[in-house]
């Protein structure tokens, strides 16, 4: 029973969809798991598929960039949170981005960082659960033809780069362990447990400045009251009325220029020293990570995270023991520091450590969302 207050749409039925598969992602086992648990379930629930295997890193991107969509009523994604990083902006380098972001876009586990997938799992009242039976719900979540909107952030970094990203950014130890674990893809999720002992290790204290414009109560009507009149679409983010030429992106009207310094009504943090920084607008960063547990699909919110340095490494690895069930910020670590918000800024002093969008690498560089 979806919550009350969200509006939703309902896909047509029979219903055609496309779905973007990655053979190569996690244990290599998406297509096996797509033709023995998928398929059969969309075959009793009248979806019909094209299946689409990427062969290569942006294949899917220029895919959905390049194709006539109108002959699909949704994408079906089915990899790790990489491939969907990839579909949602190659939908936004479309002249019809408006258009084509309105096409439901539907997520099934099939890497080893399925953390929208579990984050939906989540929304959606289920048990937390892993691997085939999580692949199970969200296909069970596809056949009922439920879609609603779903937040993106707008990310731009110093070298003129601008992404749009649908699960988070960071920097230090989360984004270390994600890079530095890929050597053992073939582990799936333990991949992570194996990448946070190694980092754990070898502790790691980057220097910069965060500073962010916090999430007030007022901007926080419910998602349901502020978009009541608006279509009901899966990643459409409002745009002032009459600002661009059509087809353009829609502007960064909470951020100034990178170039500038922060708006005077935005906080900064006083520290500069962090082991991590994680702006997550999901619930989950990972399977078993429910790192922000009040996050919900559209709730126009970044759940800001930051680990300033002096924490022992017996505390680090408490708190991401805390973070498989989502009680952490229970522990009270002095540490850690959480706040929602509706834009960060985020200034490293020199170009060390990995920063990551959706799990994808990106250059240590000056980045705002």
């Amino acid at each position: 029973c979806p919550p009350p207050g969200d509006s939703y749409g309902v896909l047509p039925r029979p219903c055609h969809a496309l779905v973007l598969l990655n053979p190569h992602s996690g244990s290599g086992r998406a297509l096996d798991d797509f033709q023995a648990v998928v398929q059969p379930m969309l075959a009793e629930a009248d979806i019909a598929t094209t299946v689409f295997v990427t062969e290569r890193a942006n294949h899917a991107h220029e895919k959905v960039r390049d194709e006539d969509l109108s002959q699909w009523d949704t994408l079906v994604v089915m990899s790790g949170d990489g491939l969907l990083f990839e579909v949602v902006n190659g939908l936004m380098e479309r002249p019809d981005w408006k258009e084509a972001m309105k096409k439901p876009l539907c997520i099934l586990p099939g890497g080893s960082g399925n953390a929208l997938a579990a984050s939906i799992n989540y929304y959606a009242g289920y048990d937390h659960v892993a691997k085939k039976k999580l692949l199970t719900n969200c296909t069970f979540i596809l056949c009922k033809g439920l879609y609603t909107q779903m937040d993106l952030v707008s990310l731009s970094t110093a070298s003129g780069k601008r992404f749009f990203s649908f699960l988070g950014f960071g920097w230090g130890f989360i984004s270390d362990v994600d890079i530095d674990s890929e050597k053992y893809r073939w582990l799936g999720n333990a991949r992570f447990t194996l990448g946070t002992l190694q980092c754990l290790a070898k502790l790691r204290v980057y220097h910069g400045r965060l500073s962010y414009l916090p999430f007030s109560p007022e901007q926080g009507t419910s998602p349901a009251a502020r978009d009541a009149h608006g279509p009901v679409t899966n990643g459409h983010i409002p745009q002032p009325a009459g600002t661009d030429a059509p087809g353009s992106l829609p502007p960064d009207s909470l951020l100034a220029p990178l170039s500038q310094p922060v708006p005077a009504h935005w906080t900064v943090v006083p520290e500069e020293e962090f082991v991590l920084v994680y702006a997550i607008y999901q619930s989950h960063l990972g399977t078993n990570l429910l790192m922000a547990p009040a996050a919900r699909l559209h709730d126009g919110c970044i759940h800001l995270f930051y680990m300033k340095a002096g924490i022992s490494r017996v505390t680090l690895l408490k708190l991401f023991l805390a973070m498989s069930r989502g009680t952490h910020l229970d522990l009270n670590c002095p540490h850690l520091c959480y706040v929602p918000v509706r834009a960060f800024r985020l200034e490293p002093r020199v170009a060390a450590g990995i920063m990551t969008v959706d799990g994808e690498a990106l250059a240590c560089e000056p980045v705002q969302g």
